[in-house]
């Protein structure tokens, strides 16, 4: 048939009038043209509803963007059959119903070049089994969602921007489909694709994902997604979200520049990748959870972690398959959590990991074939009980510790190497088990096969070669071995089976500063040390607890001695209170006071913190804690800020690997150290929670008050007499008032604040008296009202 063009124009009273071929409303050009007609519309603004339920060609006069549609409520643009539409700017502001509505079996709407700027539900929907086609179009929306396809609906987006969306840019629901090329989908408050409910489905190519406030991708509910040659990056949430039996499919993508997870997997959903790169997120590049969840990656690499967590995270049961993978430049590579959750990789590569590459617990296993670890913190760590796995042909080099394995962890390794490990190659301890068949060790700073607590190891023709302090180091009943051979003593020599060996200490933790002691000479009697703590000033409360404590303890003694039974008591302490109320000195006094009394041996003083305990990577922290608890032995562990071990956002921090081998530590040798732990009232409560066997090892909690006004003037006034000094009446009298005025925030020293005032008064007393040619003794030591912080120095004529 031959094409009839229908023209409509608009006269300058904007009145609508008829002549030969043009009509006075949009609606009634529809309704006189014929199927496969064009309708040519002159510029402006059609303040009209707009069906197309007929397959003919809706169009400009003058080039896109000149025509806009725009009615006062309902959908502005309907289309309900084969309809192509060029080059319009569709608006309208319906809240509840979409500015396009693409609908019906029958529809095959095409558009191409059109701009959809509205503020309604969402911006273009395709549903009831319709077909629509966009190319080079634009949609905006940013009171909801952008392109909605719904009930079996399909639609192919081409060259294509999807931005400023209040909800999801894209959302394929129940059942529908959509394939996306060459498409840049932005600044959307929900997520970049939205895909869900059984038989939804996308394929994107080429396609670009940014400036997210939610999942550049959320499959969820059975859905299924395909994404080739694509990037995602700047996302507020994490790149991938899956969930409930979701499967999602990654060729050669780009996921980056993420505040959280690159990709977090749930529900027994799925994901493959292959030659895709994850980088610089801030929790994990693939966090894995729950049975019957499984992502598998080939040839991907990960790297540049901005965060503290993880990378690779599998939990609660779920599958990890990495092949010819490469991580690197992360602060931990691989978690394996949880009983039955398995991670496997062959080919891999595992470099520049600040912590551990692999970390095995709760159950889980891993195995690695053909694995390359280097420059790492730890290399692998099996950490409990039931947890292992498999390693054949692996190799471990430039680490800290190559292998720890610990509390019942049971994993085999064959034909594996570790080399240049700055502490021990291979650290067995606390009932970790494991069978190494033949393994090398070589050119390691400390032990090669370090096993002590008399750990059953198996090692079967495993070679140590040049280790700096012994090949192999055993420790009673010691490892079953057979055909192992060492050059740590001479030509290389065939080790028993068994063999054990006396128990050396562990390899030197990487801490920054040793534990602070201090060493009690001849032990004092008791009641000198009680008169000591009676002579502080102030800390009444204190005072009474330390002395119901050791009266508790003096006449429990005198008890067993009767014969009579004495109370169980635990002698460790919590100690809460502002800085500078006297918990230190208080902790020494105790140690003193209990080595008087034979409860304790040496009565000494260790004092750590959270720096002295807590390594850069795994295993390290639990070297530390047990270096620093053995210096403790006969005496008493003073840890101060110990809520710094149990950080408010701490999932993984290596400060709760403290408080678990601490609290280990303190059933295992209750009778040999008293632990004092100190710090601020509320944080010591998070610190308390953080274990549920800590506050059990405590017998009591000691609350140390904020000194008084009177009693700062108090320690101020013992600091002038220790240091010569004389504080005046009226000197004394103004820094009572002095001290009443500070403020008592978290920064308040209390002693220690007296003590910098005094200071303070001391620089200000050497400046006025060094104006004075022949200063008096009395000049020289009358400390005077201006001499206080904050006020001027009287002026000397």
């Amino acid at each position: 048939m031959a094409e009839h063009r229908v023209r409509v124009t608009q006269d300058s009273a904007s009145r609508w009038r008829r002549r030969a071929g043009e009509y006075e409303t949009l609606r009634e050009a529809l309704a006189a043209a014929e199927p496969g007609d064009t309708l040519t519309l002159r510029p402006g603004v059609f303040r009209e509803n707009v069906l197309l339920d007929r397959p003919v060609t809706l169009q400009p006069a003058e080039g896109p963007g000149t025509v806009r549609i725009d009615p006062p409520s309902g959908v502005p643009l309907t289309v309900t059959a084969a309809a192509t539409v060029r080059g319009l700017v569709i608006e309208g502001s319906e809240s509840s119903a979409p500015a396009v509505l693409v609908t019906g079996a029958g529809a095959e709407a095409e558009f191409s070049g059109c701009r959809v700027e509205t503020r309604a539900a969402a911006g273009v929907e395709i549903t009831e089994q319709a077909r629509a086609t966009l190319r080079g179009c634009t949609v905006s929306n940013p009171a909801g969602l952008g392109v909605r396809l719904r009930s079996r609906a399909r639609a192919l987006i081409a060259d294509c921007e999807l931005l400023d969306s209040g909800q999801a840019g894209l959302a394929v629901l129940e059942g529908a489909s959509a394939e996306v090329e060459r498409s840049r989908l932005h600044h959307a408050s929900g997520a970049g694709v939205l895909l869900t409910d059984p038989g939804s489905s996308a394929a994107l190519t080429s396609c670009e994902i940014y400036e997210i406030r939610g999942s550049g991708v959320q499959a969820e509910a059975q859905a299924t997604g395909r994404l080739d040659d694509c990037e995602i990056r700047r996302v507020s949430g994490n790149g991938l979200t899956l969930d409930t039996e979701a499967e999602l499919v990654l060729t050669g993508c780009r996921v980056h520049d993420l505040p959280e997870n690159a990709a977090d997997l749930r529900g027994r959903s799925r994901l493959t990748m292959e030659k895709t790169t994850l980088r610089e997120f801030g929790r994990g590049a693939l966090s894995v959870w729950d049975s019957g969840t499984l992502a598998e990656a080939l040839s991907c690499e990960l790297h540049s972690s901005t965060g503290d967590y993880p990378a690779v995270w599998v939990s609660d049961g779920a599958r990890l398959t990495l092949t010819d993978c490469s991580l690197h430049d992360l602060p931990d590579a691989l978690f394996v959590l949880d009983r039955e959750s398995i991670a496997t990789a062959r080919d891999c590569s595992f470099s520049r990991i600040r912590s551990s590459a692999v970390s095995v617990s709760g159950g889980a296993s891993v195995a690695l074939a053909d694995c390359r670890i280097q420059e790492a913190g730890t290399g692998l760590w099996f950490r409990d009980h039931g947890s292992g796995g498999q390693l054949t042909g692996c190799e471990i080099s430039e680490v800290a510790t190559g292998v720890i394995v610990t509390k019942g962890a049971d994993p085999t390794l064959r034909e594996c190497t570790v080399r240049a490990a700055a502490e021990a190659a291979v650290y067995v301890s606390a009932q970790g088990r494991g069978t190494f068949e033949d393994c090398r060790v070589s050119h390691g700073k400390g032990f090669g096969f370090h096993i002590i607590d008399g750990c059953r190891t198996e090692l079967t023709r495993c070679r140590a070669e040049q280790n700096g302090r012994a090949g192999f180091e055993f420790a009673e009943p010691g490892p079953v071995t057979e055909g192992c051979t060492s050059d740590d003593v001479g030509p290389p020599v065939e080790l028993p089976a068994p063999r054990t060996a006396q128990l050396t200490t562990a390899p030197a933790p990487l801490a920054p500063s040793a534990p602070q002691i201090a060493p009690i000479p001849d032990c004092r009697p008791a009641d000198e040390a009680l008169a000591e703590l009676d002579s502080l000033i102030g800390l009444a409360t204190v005072k009474q607890e330390v002395r119901t404590l050791i009266d508790l303890i003096s006449v429990g003694r005198r008890r067993r001695q009767a014969g009579l039974k004495a109370p169980s008591l635990r002698r460790h302490l919590v100690f809460t209170g502002s800085p500078g109320t006297g918990k230190t000195t208080v902790a020494r006094l105790y140690g003193e006071i209990l080595a008087s009394l034979g409860v304790l041996q040496q009565g000494h003083l260790v004092e750590v913190a959270r720096v002295d305990l807590v390594g850069e990577h795994i295993g390290s922290t639990a070297i530390r804690t047990q270096a620093a608890f053995d210096k403790a032995r006969g005496g008493v562990l003073f840890i101060d800020e110990a809520y710094a071990l149990a950080p408010e956002d701490g999932a993984r921090d290596f400060g709760r690997e403290a408080i678990d081998t601490l609290v280990k530590l303190m059933e295992d040798h209750r009778d040999e150290v008293v632990v004092i732990v100190a710090g601020y009232t509320a944080e010591m409560e998070r610190f308390l929670s953080a274990n549920p066997g800590v506050s059990s090892r405590f017998s009591r909690t000691i609350t140390f008050p904020d000194y008084t006004a009177a009693e700062l003037l108090q320690i101020a006034r013992a600091q002038c007499t220790e240091h010569e000094y004389v504080l005046s009446d009226p000197s004394a009298e103004a820094l009572l008032g002095y001290f009443g005025t500070l403020e008592r925030g978290p920064g308040f020293g209390n002693g220690r604040t007296a003590r910098q005032v005094f200071e303070t008064m001391v620089e200000r007393h050497a400046m006025r008296v060094a104006q004075l040619a022949e200063p008096s003794t009395e000049e020289l030591q009358l400390l005077l009202p201006e001499d206080l912080p904050g006020r001027e120095s009287a002026r000397m004529g």
